[in-house]
């Protein structure tokens, strides 16, 4: 069998042993609740990438999967790591974007103060954009049990970030609900 050049670059076989490593070259057990965040967070990118190509909504997906991308190099990078510096940080400036996006969405959008069965009101697109929230909502859970055991408060904003994520993705599936 013919070995490829760089598989040593992908399959690095710690993995094999339940084993991991962070951006800041720390192994880790793959249990350890580091890799939940980074997988629920990862799970939502990969979402909203199917949901890129089913929406016209596609520049604002990409901006959200960059700064989910910026969140998940914050989280895997040790408190005391030099790697961090040249990372992107999550600022107040990107939740206000969130929020922007939420005010101009609800001048055209009824929400009833009322539970929503996901789905139930809206079209078959706002149902994926329900499916994201709730994934959305799990990440968010994983990074405050990882910011607590750690102890990040530096990932606050990141918290913040998600929080309003779940929000606007709610907003976005009621909008797109049929006209009655």
């Amino acid at each position: 069998m013919k070995k490829i050049d760089n598989y040593k670059v992908i399959s690095t076989t710690s993995g094999d042993k339940g084993l991991s490593r962070n951006y800041s070259n720390v192994e880790l057990s793959k249990s350890n609740i580091l890799f939940e965040a980074l997988g629920n967070i990862d799970e939502l990118s990969s979402y909203l990438g199917h949901l890129y190509h089913m929406t016209d909504d596609q520049d604002i997906i990409r901006l959200i999967q960059q700064k989910l991308q910026n969140i998940s190099s914050l989280i895997a990078t040790s408190d005391d790591s030099t790697r961090r510096e040249s990372i992107s940080k999550i600022t107040k400036h990107d939740i206000e974007v969130i929020e922007e996006l939420e005010q101009r969405l609800l001048t055209n959008t009824v929400i009833e103060p009322l539970f929503v069965l996901p789905g139930s009101d809206t079209s078959l697109i706002g149902s994926y954009y329900d499916l994201a929230r709730s994934i959305t909502r799990r990440s968010e859970r994983s990074l405050v049990m990882f910011t607590e055991i750690n102890r990040r408060t530096d990932l606050d904003f990141c918290l913040m970030y998600l929080n309003r994520l779940s929000d606007l993705l709610f907003i976005y599936a009621r909008s797109l609900a049929p006209r009655k």
